[in-house]
């Protein structure tokens, strides 16, 4: 098979399952947890400005996500959410270890290393970004 054709691919499958996982994450943050909630959490692990940065994550979660999907702003929103998942692997994973069992950094890991691959190799060609060059 054709190596940029295997590449596009594997970015379509990365871009896609991140995507959807943090789709998944900003809306439970706004619609199900709650941000009242997700507040308390936030406030309760020691971050700074829980209220805002609340906010700031549920929305950049859920919106950066769908972006994600469709490969619009990839490189920029894989950026952004890559400086979200750093901030919660300090301030809420690293303390407890590696093992997602014990809430450790282990699943917040992946998903840096990538959200690196999206920015370095950005979304390929199956991607809205991808159809605009």
């Amino acid at each position: 098979m054709d190596k940029p054709v295997v590449r596009d691919a594997s970015l379509l499958i990365l871009r896609l399952v991140l995507g959807i996982i943090f789709v998944a994450h900003g809306y439970d943050k706004i619609f199900l947890t709650g941000l009242v909630e997700t507040t308390g959490q936030f406030s309760a692990w020691g971050v700074p400005q829980p209220q805002l940065s609340a906010y700031l994550v549920a929305g950049v979660e859920l919106i950066g996500g769908a972006l994600m999907v469709l490969g619009l702003l990839t490189t920029f929103v894989a950026g952004i959410l890559l400086l979200v998942v750093a901030a919660a692997g300090y301030f809420v994973h690293l303390p407890n270890g590696l093992f997602v069992a014990d809430n450790g950094i282990e699943f917040v890991a992946v998903l840096a290393a990538a959200l690196l691959a999206i920015v370095v190799f950005g979304p390929g060609r199956a991607s809205v970004d991808g159809a605009l060059e």
